[in-house]
């Protein structure tokens, strides 16, 4: 049994920066180099949608291509701990943004344990 649980967001000017974090916690001690970690979002009126993940086995990661070069996925081992650097942020990445844990290898699908969730409003 995973635990996962999001902190970090809030309201932020557009072209602004926020970061997100996760803590893992559960049975196992390194979840978060253990699992595939991703990170999810899910705008008002639409279905939730893959932002950006980071591979167990060599930390290698993916992100979807709205996001891509102004976010930055990473964990920390020690801290148990994956955060989301979100940078130029635009209207469109308001959202609520979830953390996710997967053992089934894919980093865009198939996540088993979801945190609740963090809002994150950009204002224009």
């Amino acid at each position: 049994q995973v635990q996962l649980q999001e902190s970090g967001g809030g309201l932020v000017q557009a072209g602004g920066s926020v970061r997100l974090s996760c803590a893992a916690s559960g049975r196992a001690f390194n979840i978060v180099s253990i699992y595939e970690m991703g990170w999810f979002r899910q705008a008002l009126g639409r279905e939730r949608e893959f932002v950006a993940a980071v591979r167990r086995s060599d930390g290698t990661t993916d992100y979807a291509d709205s996001v891509k070069g102004r976010y930055t996925v990473s964990r920390d081992n020690a801290k148990n701990t994956v955060y989301l650097q979100m940078n130029t942020l635009k209207p469109e990445d308001t959202a609520v943004y979830y953390c996710a844990a997967s053992l089934d290898g894919g980093l865009r699908n198939s996540y088993k344990y979801w945190g609740q969730g963090t809002q994150v409003t950009v204002s224009s």
